[in-house]
């Protein structure tokens, strides 16, 4: 009786301190991040991966239908609430002004991986008085799609080296244009619309609306605004635009039906255009855009600093934005890098059947590495849009370009005053 009461308190003793140690054992506490993106924005799969990289953390991804900036808008404006990270598009100047609801991210890590990175793209995540509030994602440099088949047939260059250096200018493209239209009795057209030229135009500028302090320039000689003008005005008045609106059914119908010979555009054009015009598979190429090289449009990456665990939320954005990561997004989504070494990955030559084979990936590359670093200022989508409708009354009513002008300089300082 005596060994076996010894023994069971042994075993209760053992029981007890086995417990005990249980009790003590830290688990590790899994943390929740939420992310707000868009469909096709990032990868799904690599963002389902960085669960698997950090073990520890859970991703609750919500792809936010509808108008993303006005929902993050108004939770900015609700002063609380909101997601760990956040999508930015190309209007993050916008958010500048809100600065203080994200973190800078030179205070997570960011400067350890800033020389990844294309120098233009990541600037545009700084703000004006130093604060890295965007990560960047991706990227849109521009260039020119043209039919091979038109342009031979016009006696115009096709061959993408031969029609980057015989269209290195504008003026260069326009008369090419005159050449081609008058060659088909006017039944196509050199280019979709006049409000392209000045987007593009302004897109290879490093000053367009926007001092870094805020202060308008585009009413000096500073700005490129007004050679863009002038240059949109030309085209309309030389009858070289089908006056199509991008990704309009009209764009679509011209696209398929060969009564657009080309456009500038940026590397997400090729989706549209595979999409609006199945019929001319193998009839395009690329080639490095008349007046240089320029950028429209790319997406960022940003931590709202209602979020708990601000450093958890950078190393996995960090990890997603990796040049190998940029690397398996363009060659599965085609979001164009932003980081520089991914922009040699072997990919990039990759050649493309509706484009005659030809790797635009290497045409896109030169583009983005050439793209001048530019200040968009908060208000800079307000005045486009002002500028944008002027110009359509010159292309599609006939209004005159100098009263247009004299309009659209009105209104745009009208707005500056709101």
């Amino acid at each position: 009786m005596n060994i076996r009461r010894t023994v069971s308190l042994g075993l209760l003793m053992l029981i007890m301190v086995i417990s005990g140690c249980a009790g003590t054992t830290p688990t590790e506490k899994t943390k929740m991040l939420t992310l707000w993106y868009w469909n096709r924005s990032l990868d799904d799969d690599l963002i389902k991966a960085a669960e698997q990289q950090f073990p520890g953390i859970r991703i609750d991804a919500q792809k936010i239908g509808g108008d993303f900036k006005s929902k993050l808008k108004t939770t900015l404006a609700a002063g609380s609430g909101g997601p760990d990270i956040v999508a930015f598009n190309d209007w993050v100047a916008e958010l500048f002004t809100s600065s203080d609801r994200f973190y800078d991210l030179y205070d997570l890590g960011a400067q350890q991986i800033e020389q990844d990175f294309l120098e233009w793209k990541w600037r545009l995540g700084v703000t004006p008085g130093g604060e890295m509030i965007a990560l960047p994602i991706d990227t849109g440099p521009t260039a020119l799609f043209y039919r091979t088949d038109l342009f031979e047939e016009a006696g115009l260059p096709s061959d993408p080296d031969e029609v980057h250096e015989q269209l290195a200018t504008w003026d260069q493209y326009f008369e090419a244009g005159q050449k081609l239209q008058e060659h088909f009795d006017n039944k196509v057209k050199m280019l979709d619309n006049i409000n392209n030229i000045y987007n593009q135009v302004n897109a290879q500028s490093d000053r367009i609306y926007f001092n870094p302090d805020d202060t308008f320039i585009g009413d000096t000689a500073d700005s490129s605004m007004k050679t863009a003008w002038d240059l949109a005005v030309k085209a309309a008045e030389m009858k070289l635009s089908a006056n199509a609106s991008t990704q309009s059914s009209e764009w679509n119908a011209a696209m398929n039906n060969g009564r657009i010979a080309s456009f500038v555009g940026a590397v997400w054009m090729k989706e549209i255009l595979m999409q609006a015009a199945p019929d001319t598979s193998g009839k395009w190429r690329v080639a490095r855009a008349p007046g240089g090289d320029g950028n429209n449009g790319g997406s960022f990456l940003a931590i709202m600093k209602t979020s708990k665990y601000p450093q958890e939320a950078f190393d996995v954005i960090r990890w997603i934005q990796n040049p190998e990561n940029q690397i398996q997004s363009f060659d599965k989504m085609n979001l164009f890098p932003s980081a520089t070494k991914a922009l040699d990955a072997p990919v990039m030559s990759k050649p493309e059947a509706f484009f005659g084979n030809q790797a635009t990936g290497e045409i896109f590359s030169a583009s983005a590495m050439n793209v001048k670093p530019a200040y968009f200022g908060g208000k800079h989508g307000n005045l486009n849009g002002i500028v944008s409708r002027e110009l359509s009354s010159v292309a599609l009513e006939g209004k005159n370009p100098d009263k247009a002008w004299n309009d659209a300089l009105a209104r745009v300082k009208k707005e500056l005053l709101r």
